[in-house]
């Protein structure tokens, strides 16, 4: 039997970054495209790289120094959106560019205002112009799903005659249902001219909740590439989880024919899942599939019963598959610097000395507050100290006075990137509001408050505190930002410093337009 191979396509640095609230530097996309390629993706679909100068310098340093997954850019049919995708992918060993257009009724006539033939030309001449810079082009035609079948097969046939290599079918608003995706899918593969010349692609959005059901339906029909995000990131309710879509496969091999798989090395999802989380500041809920707290936890007397006589009763599949031990590690205050350092490297961070030594000296900080410190900690203290923004705000000192019968005050002294000392004092109607305001008068900064959420990171009373909180500029455009501590207080003056300093690190900057596949 012949095994398929299922492409991964990986759009969380672009359509998950679209995730209300959720907006990356370029450093940190360059990150997570690091882990991206341990993790064994095929594809990374960098940025979207003509709408702003952030998303084409991370499209080309992605290009520049991610090796092993074919880079892409995203561009509109048009000249200058495929000129600026092929600029930023100049210098990438495999490149592919990825080009859309809509084509349903409702979206070619009240968005582009434009009549179907309008529309087939674009697309076509949008394909004639990528490939004169990569054999690699990609079309979409947007809102495929709400498109007329007729008219959706001329256009596919008209690209691929045109020189597209992959034919990605988007169910843009989370309209269908599996056995009508999988149903189209199969339509498109018997009805397609020169079909066999393309790979068939699934990119599905989760509005109904059915994401990853849908592109399923779409593999076990003809499908051989998948789009999807870490974490189920995207517009409105995300995009097909990556981590769930893998192991499905995985897991369900015999559904599939026994004879598809994929390049993923599920060992990395953990890794690739928490960077993700921490990076863009979105709380991964306990009970999410895969790599959510609870997946692997058991409770009921039954579960827990058949668990200890033979795991398959109840697990389709174990932590260690997705880069999980099978016993948690527990490091303390005598654990050393090596043991330390080593357990970063088995956690997939790669540090520098100078990182080391910031994130170990804040290792010994916390662990002198509290006896145990788990992996969970590591990870926030890695992020907490070592993957910041730049700091045009330090926070030096925080105090707080706050209590029954007392009116709750905060004083806070800040250091600017130049040097400047600014301190102020304040009140509030609670200790973090009290700290908040000082934060306010001392930076000069008055973005608005719109989420604020406190959580332990691990058990017991010493467990560290994170904090998550969005603001929004004047233009009301979010930002999101961390702090974790052993105090709850000061967790929380440091998520909102840091998101101040995101704030700060993007005003007069133009992120563009966004794209909704």
């Amino acid at each position: 039997m012949t095994t398929e191979k299922v492409m991964i396509f990986d759009t969380t640095l672009r359509d998950g970054e679209q995730s209300p609230g959720a907006s990356l530097s370029v450093s940190e996309k360059l990150e997570i495209a690091q882990q991206l390629a341990k993790l064994g993706v095929d594809i990374i679909e960098a940025g979207f790289p003509v709408s702003s100068p952030a998303q084409f310098e991370a499209t080309r340093l992605c290009a520049e120094q991610v090796k092993g997954p074919v880079i892409c850019g995203l561009a509109r049919a048009s000249v200058k959106d495929i000129e600026a995708a092929a600029k930023a992918l100049a210098v990438a060993k495999k490149k592919r560019i990825h080009t859309f257009v809509a084509t349903s009724p409702i979206h070619m006539e009240y968005k582009l205002r434009k009549t179907p033939d309008e529309v087939l030309k674009m697309a076509v001449e949008a394909v004639h112009c990528a490939r004169q810079f990569t054999e690699d082009v990609e079309f979409s035609p947007e809102d495929a799903c709400r498109s007329e079948l007729a008219f959706l097969c001329e256009v596919l046939s008209a690209v691929i005659e045109a020189g597209a290599t992959t034919l990605n079918i988007p169910d843009t608003v989370g309209y269908i249902l599996p056995y009508e995706y999988g149903q189209l899918i199969a339509n498109l593969k018997a009805r397609v001219k020169g079909i066999e010349r393309a790979v068939i692609s699934t990119h599905c959005h989760n509005d109904l909740g059915l994401a990853t059901a849908n592109s399923l339906a779409g593999v076990r029909n003809g499908a051989r590439q998948v789009e999807c995000t870490i974490n189920g990131l995207g517009e409105r309710a995300g995009n097909a989880a990556m981590e769930e879509i893998v192991m499905a496969i995985q897991t369900r091999h015999d559904f599939f024919g026994g004879n598809v798989t994929t390049n993923i090395n599920t060992k990395e999802i953990h890794r690739a899942s928490q960077l993700v989380s921490q990076l863009t500041g979105f709380v991964i809920q306990p009970n999410k599939a895969i790599v959510g707290a609870n997946a692997f936890a058991h409770e009921s007397g039954i579960h827990v019963d058949g668990i200890l006589k033979k795991r398959e009763t109840y697990e389709i599949m174990t932590p260690e598959m997705i880069g999980l031990g099978g016993s948690r590690m527990v490091l303390g205050r005598h654990s050393g610097r090596h043991g330390f350092m080593d357990r970063c490297r088995q956690l997939g961070y790669t540090l520098s000395e100078k990182e080391l030594q910031a994130a170990y000296d804040k290792f010994l900080e916390v662990a002198d507050k509290k006896k145990e410190i788990f992996d969970e900690d590591i990870a926030a203290i890695i992020n907490d100290e070592v993957r910041l923004v730049e700091q045009l705000y330090h926070l030096e000192y925080l105090n707080v006075t706050s209590g029954t019968g007392t009116l709750p005050t905060g004083a806070v002294k800040i250091r600017t990137r130049d040097g400047q000392v600014r301190q102020a004092a304040a009140w509030g109607d609670g200790p973090v509001d009290a700290a908040y305001e000082a934060i306010r008068q001392a930076t000069g900064q008055t973005p608005k408050l719109d989420n604020y959420n406190i959580r332990a990171i691990t058990s017991g009373k010493e467990a560290m505190g994170e904090a998550v909180v969005r603001i929004k500029n004047e233009a009301g455009r979010s930002f999101i930002g961390r702090g974790v501590s052993t105090d709850i207080i000061e967790a929380s003056a440091k998520a909102y410093i840091d998101a101040i300093n995101r704030m700060a690190a993007y005003e007069g900057t133009n992120y563009g337009e966004k794209t909704t596949l």
